[in-house]
């Protein structure tokens, strides 16, 4: 899927949640063939990027203790992502004075989790 713009609605999947969530644009000023386009700052927390569902990593500190009471069988606890920005951007498109988010692009969550875009409707070539 490398060099597919990602718009709103486009499927997203964390190596550490239990479900896939879907990217929400709050800003919506430039469209990518019909549904707002994403730049690589579209990344926040429950905003941008819901829940995955239950998180399973023992790197976050409600999972780990989950885990320790349970004496040290993996206790998925729900997810709260704790994200950084994407990367890499389409760094030949500005979005919202921002690198567009490409399909390949990935997001990282505090707690060790890649999140990845698996999905998107949008066929723009912008490489």
């Amino acid at each position: 899927m490398a060099g597919k713009w990602v718009n709103a609605g486009s499927l997203l999947t964390c190596t550490q949640g239990a479900a896939p969530s879907t990217l929400t644009v709050v800003v919506p000023t430039t469209t990518a063939q019909g549904p707002p386009a994403a730049n690589i700052m579209d990344c926040a927390p429950m905003t941008n990027i819901p829940t995955f569902g239950m998180c399973m990593s023992p790197a976050n500190p409600t999972v780990a203790a989950a885990t320790a009471a349970a004496l040290g069988v993996l206790t998925p606890m729900p997810c709260v992502p704790v994200t950084t920005p994407w990367t890499p951007g389409v760094t030949t498109v500005l979005v919202r004075n921002a690198l567009a988010l490409d399909a390949a692009s990935k997001c990282m969550c505090a707690y060790g989790g890649q999140i990845s875009i698996t999905t998107t409707d949008v066929s723009v070539d912008v490489g």
